[in-house]
């Protein structure tokens, strides 16, 4: 069935379909509709589960994993300051291996008190044990309401998983959408079942304290179980595409980048616009390309080292800066291609901070950017020393392609 939906109405009827037995809900810019949509859904009867309303972004999350240390299946969700206020909760539901599945609205951090679109929030809390995933389109939102649940669900994962959409660009955002039926959506996702939860007939720890001597044995199997996750989003894409008839590409998304000299890696809703100006470039004679980090945890560092094998200058185009050093994607980037011994000049592009407009012009500055800065390390023999950090809108990127 086909409805036109803004991608937080999109979600909540992805997290519909998964049957959730308890969410907990507390509103906040540019998430509310969906904790909103979701309630509407329970009160009609649309949705059978418990819609706890709580008085913080910290319990919110820390009633998730109480439910689901009693065995079901749970919902949540936030954006920007409320992502750092439950941040304490982040790493509490990862060790305990709690596979929540919340959205966050990308929203900017204070201050200034901004509440429009960029992706500091996720960005600076990669390292709390989550799975994160980034959607391009209103489409994917309600696709990986699902797929998250089979994929945090899975044995070899059972680590909770956030995915995150572009405030306003995509929760407030119009698009005809694709919404498959409650008999789809459970031949897809079976009932949730587990071993980690209370059990009185068979009672395990949940928990628990960990000294010196075993924690490094805890903090090992995360990182072990969180490498299996590419192994994880493979089947279930391809169980998904089967059942609903829609194919996703894994880690990543790869666009006309396999030949290109030039390659634009990119997160979340900007791939699209990114893709309209590699088709303009191409045009133009520029063998340019684009990559889309579909996950960020795990980093899928194999497959972008192979997706820009042949090129000479690959950028990272984001929404987000760690500041007095360089962007965070930048920096997983930099070191995947440095682990992999790709040698091609690498370029941060930062823009879109605080909800402010990338333009396709932007972006062709940067390809063009990216050719000159190629052209220079082939004259001086080798790449710069350091990398180039550019902030759009303030740092000029004139220069022709020579």
């Amino acid at each position: 069935m086909k409805r036109f939906l803004s991608g937080d109405e999109a979600f909540a009827e992805g997290v519909r379909l998964a049957r959730p037995a308890v969410i907990s809900a507390y509103p906040i810019t540019p998430q509310t509709v969906v904790v909103e949509r979701l309630s509407e859904m329970v009160e009609s009867g649309q949705l059978e589960a418990q819609y706890v309303h709580v008085e913080s972004e910290h319990s919110a999350l820390s009633c998730a994993m109480g439910a689901s240390a009693t065995g079901v299946r749970t919902f949540t969700a936030t954006s920007s300051q409320g992502l750092l206020y439950m941040a304490e909760v982040l790493t509490y539901a990862a060790g305990g291996r709690f596979p929540i599945v919340m959205m966050n609205a990308n929203r900017a951090t204070a201050l200034p008190w901004n509440i429009y679109g960029d992706q500091r929030d996720s960005l600076a809390l990669l390292d709390h044990g989550w799975v994160q995933v980034y959607a391009q389109d209103n489409q994917e939102a309600l696709d990986l309401a699902l797929m998250a649940y089979a994929v945090a669900e899975d044995a070899r994962v059972s680590l909770p998983v956030m995915v995150n959409i572009d405030g306003f660009a995509l929760t407030h955002t119009y698009e005809s959408v694709d919404i498959p039926t409650q008999q789809q959506a459970d031949e897809f996702l079976p009932p949730y079942s587990t071993a980690n939860r209370f059990d009185f007939e068979h009672p395990v720890n949940l928990g628990y304290s960990a000294g010196p001597e075993f924690n490094r044995y805890y903090q090992y199997e995360h990182h072990r179980d969180m490498m299996a996750v590419g192994e994880v989003v493979t089947e279930v894409e391809e169980h998904f595409a089967t059942v609903m008839g829609r194919k996703y590409s894994g880690m990543i998304e790869e666009y006309r980048s396999r030949d290109a000299e030039y390659v634009m890696v990119c997160v979340g809703s900007i791939a699209g616009l990114a893709r309209q100006v590699v088709d303009k470039l191409r045009a133009e004679g520029m063998a340019c390309g684009m990559v889309r980090l579909r996950y960020l945890r795990p980093f899928p560092a194999t497959l972008l080292a192979r997706a820009v094998a042949v090129a000479s200058a690959v950028g990272v185009l984001e929404k987000d800066v760690s500041f007095g050093a360089e962007g965070t994607v930048f920096t997983n980037v930099n070191s995947a291609l440095k682990q992999a011994g790709e040698g091609a000049v690498t370029a941060n592009f930062i823009g879109g901070l605080g909800g402010d407009d990338i333009t396709a012009t932007q972006i062709e500055q940067a390809f063009r950017k990216l050719a000159v800065l190629a052209n220079q390390a082939e004259g001086s023999g080798g790449a710069p020393d350091a990398p180039a950090v550019y902030f759009l809108g303030i740092d000029p990127l004139d220069g022709e392609v020579r």
